[in-house]
């Protein structure tokens, strides 16, 4: 299989009858079973009012994260910048630069990260901070290089560190500015494949060289749930399916366990809009999954792959990423 960097995506699940205090110590698990693995980063998620993902005050997590591992590097996948002022983000995060060198990224995204009701309780004018992400995004990007005589805002710790900065889309969007800013793109094929390959050609296309980046470089993120036979992966995979169903029943809740037959749990209609969101999921054995993250490689050409991974059993998904890096051969690729 083509050597490319292999990273993580992780959205600290609370599965049902635990606690967020056990996701967070299942993600520093994860985290460091990811480092000795091999994987290049390990990425965390901001979302608000969401019983099955504790991930919300995410650069709190990524500290915590970091904290207890050496040499992966930690970041966003990502912060949702309309949610915060730039000088927040940008203090944030070149504290986190400061406590740990060379290991932090920020990935930042345009959505709320969350219902409209939440996104109103944390930013007050949707439609105004949406319309800023262009300006706010360059006005971080400033606050991070070195400090001018006589600059009368400035980011402490902050400003000089150039904290690797990534814009992430689901959308067009994202990438003509990540283009247009000369930046690392990482696109959300997870959960929103469709505009995959528009936005990965768009970037690439209109990519202008950058005092951050000289060439395009993008990522995209999949799913990826894997075990020891293609029965019990597909096993797994019904607790992603039963909750991407609750949230399009408009109830989401914590990550429930596995069931023998998801048949008995869906409409035709929910299993096509699932099927739809998760086309970008690769389930099965350690040779199913090979096989398909192959073919996808050889299409898409990333220039790196983030793998999530969203389960019940925390064994189980430790057993998932470590089957991935396996067949990717990532302990090659750091």
């Amino acid at each position: 299989m083509t050597m490319i960097p292999l990273s993580i995506l992780d959205l600290s699940p609370i599965v049902e009858g635990a606690t967020a205090a056990d996701a967070f110590h299942n993600t520093l698990h994860l985290a460091q079973h990811a480092e000795r693995l091999g994987y290049k980063r390990y990425w965390l998620a901001e979302h608000h009012n969401m019983p099955g993902i504790a991930c919300a005050a995410t650069a709190v997590v990524i500290g915590y994260v970091a904290g207890g591992t050496k040499t992966v590097r930690v970041g966003s996948g990502g912060v949702m910048l309309p949610n915060h002022s730039p000088l927040i983000i940008a203090e944030q995060f070149g504290t986190l630069a400061s406590l740990y060198p060379g290991r932090i990224d920020l990935g930042l995204g345009r959505a709320p990260g969350t219902d409209m009701l939440a996104a109103r309780a944390l930013r007050r004018d949707l439609a105004a901070s949406a319309a800023r992400f262009p300006q706010d995004v360059q006005e971080l990007l400033h606050l991070f290089e070195p400090a001018a005589p006589g600059q009368a805002i400035r980011a402490v710790p902050g400003a000089g560190l150039r904290v690797p900065v990534w814009l992430l889309g689901s959308s067009l969007f994202s990438a003509e500015l990540a283009a247009e800013l000369g930046l690392p793109f990482a696109f959300a094929s997870h959960f929103a494949p469709s505009e995959m390959i528009p936005a990965l050609t768009l970037y690439r296309r209109y990519f202008k060289p950058s005092p951050y980046l000289d060439r395009p470089y993008a990522m995209l993120t999949v799913n990826v749930i894997a075990a020891d036979t293609d029965a019990e992966a597909r096993r797994q995979f019904t607790s992603l399916q039963q909750a991407f169903i609750n949230l399009h029943r408009g109830r989401p809740g914590q990550i429930p366990p596995p069931v023998d037959d998801i048949e008995a749990i869906w409409s035709p209609l929910e299993k096509e809009g699932v099927n739809r969101s998760l086309a970008y999921a690769f389930v099965g054995g350690p040779e199913t999954v090979a096989r398909g993250l192959r073919s996808f490689i050889e299409a898409r050409q990333p220039d790196e792959l983030m793998i999530t991974a969203h389960l019940y059993d925390q064994s189980a998904r430790l057993r998932s990423f470590e089957i991935a890096a396996e067949v990717m051969g990532n302990a090659a690729t750091r």
